[in-house]
């Protein structure tokens, strides 16, 4: 079956039967029991149900040709939100963090450097892979749907839609990674003792394991209420500012394609900058209270998990076909990679705990913060070992990292600089690294004195 022509009507059809498929993903997760023990989210199920019901393998479903696109336009939303929602200040990190973030900081860059290291030296002459697959780790996996949607808009902006495919197929795999790689890492983990209290896959809470919140206990809000109905909706006024924001980036990027035409610059990271400017200008005005944190989490939220649908919609398989040995040996270095990180660097860099930080790590490092809170649940129910509050300040310096590398890398690559993506991003493991080895070499003192003292 051909695709639809392309029409407000045909959108319409596209929500519609998004809609649907997510709706069905949400009950079958609430239902199944194999999909609760696989934490698999219900924008995952929705989205192998439209890619193999889509126009790419059986042409069922008339989805029409913009599926790829509403990747693109969606990634733009989620990059505003956190442009007004997000705390930046890397100050507020403590020395009790500071293992917790390098570890973070060393286990992005390092995906990075070494993805991108691969495919030069050896998957590159051997297996003639393009150098943009070096990106596909780090993008697919440490940064998630997310990255791998600005990825592939932005090769996509550059003549290059296939890498799209590839990269939305390795979050894909990321995901897959992660949530059996945590299930048996903590039962592995459980038996030598280090999880401080394991609670075992079938003690995850109700609310994660099916996805549905508890009807008794009280739920959080999705948002709060800013304005007076009769002044305007507030959650209207929440999706205007990004709905703004959005075009503002728009109008500003094609400013820059007139004035510099041989430079693509990717449309998510100017509706950062946009946005950043934008609460300045709330900053200065005094005018931050209207900005509702929730209410952008929300629409941050939504935009992600239409994002997964039309992600894996527009997965073509011949494309990963054509590609999969790269791909494979690429996706095995970097299971190996978070495998080695997690058994003998988080030991030594966190000590308390260190466990559950790099059970939670190993989550969001591969698919989503979202399956990092699962594991964490599965070794330590009752959160006492303090990783998510670590984590809220911990994951700040790993934000320029991220943010630099969706956006920069791209770019170097596609302007045939790919080496300069291993030197940046190699560079910034090593100061990962040396940091960590300081954070090591303290961690063993204060061990030893406490020893000495009898403590």
């Amino acid at each position: 079956m051909e695709t639809s022509e392309f029409s407000p009507w045909a959108l319409l059809v596209d929500a519609g039967m998004i809609g649907a498929l997510l709706a069905v993903g949400t009950i079958l997760r609430a239902r199944v029991r194999f999909l609760q023990s696989m934490m698999i989210p219900a924008g995952v199920i929705a989205g192998f149900a439209a890619l193999l019901l889509g126009p790419n393998v059986l042409g069922w479903l008339p989805f029409s040709d913009q599926l790829g696109t509403y990747t693109s336009l969606l990634i733009v939303f989620v990059f505003a939100c956190l442009a007004l929602s997000s705390d930046f200040n890397i100050l507020k990190i403590g020395r009790n963090v500071a293992g917790f973030a390098s570890y973070g900081v060393l286990i992005y860059a390092a995906q990075t450097a070494i993805g991108m290291l691969l495919v030069l030296a050896l998957l590159g002459p051997l297996l003639g892979a393009p150098d943009h697959t070096g990106l596909l780790l780090f993008a697919g996996w440490a940064g998630g749907f997310g990255s791998a949607a600005a990825l592939g808009t932005a090769f996509a902006d550059a003549g290059d839609p296939t890498v799209q495919s590839l990269a939305f197929t390795s979050a894909t795999v990321g995901l897959l990674v992660g949530v059996i790689g945590g299930i048996v890492q903590a039962k592995i983990g459980a038996a030598r003792g280090h999880a401080q209290e394991f609670a075992g896959v079938q003690q995850i809470p109700d609310d994660l394991r099916t996805g549905v919140l508890d009807q008794r206990e009280e739920r959080p809000p999705i948002g709060t209420h800013m304005f007076s109905g009769g002044t305007i909706e507030s959650l209207t006024f929440q999706a205007s500012i990004i709905a703004a924001v959005s075009a503002a980036a728009y109008g500003v990027n094609q400013v820059l394609g007139e004035l510099v035409p041989a430079v693509s610059f990717p449309l998510f990271s100017i509706a950062f900058i946009v946005g950043l400017v934008l609460r300045g200008l709330l900053v200065a005005t005094r005018t931050t209270r209207f900005i509702d944190r929730d209410s952008m989490n929300s629409i941050s939220g939504l935009s992600t998990d239409l994002l997964m649908v039309c992600g894996i919609a527009s997965v073509v398989p011949s494309l990963v076909a054509d590609n999969w040995v790269a791909l494979v040996i690429l996706f095995v270095v970097g299971l190996a990679l978070c495998l080695f990180l997690g058994q003998f660097i988080a030991p030594r860099v966190m000590t308390d705990g260190w466990f559950e930080r790099q059970l939670f790590t190993w989550g969001w490092a591969t698919g989503a913060v979202a399956t990092g809170m699962a594991l964490l649940r599965i070794v330590d129910p009752k959160l006492t070992s303090r990783t998510l509050e670590d984590f809220s300040l911990a994951y700040l310096p790993v934000v320029p990292v991220e943010v630099t590398a969706v956006t920069f890398a791209p770019i170097l690559v596609i302007a045939g600089a790919s080496w300069a993506v291993v030197g940046i991003w190699g560079a910034i493991t090593v100061v990962a690294l040396v940091v960590a080895a300081v954070i090591a070499a303290t961690n063993r003192k204060a061990g030893a004195a406490a020893m000495s003292a009898g403590v």
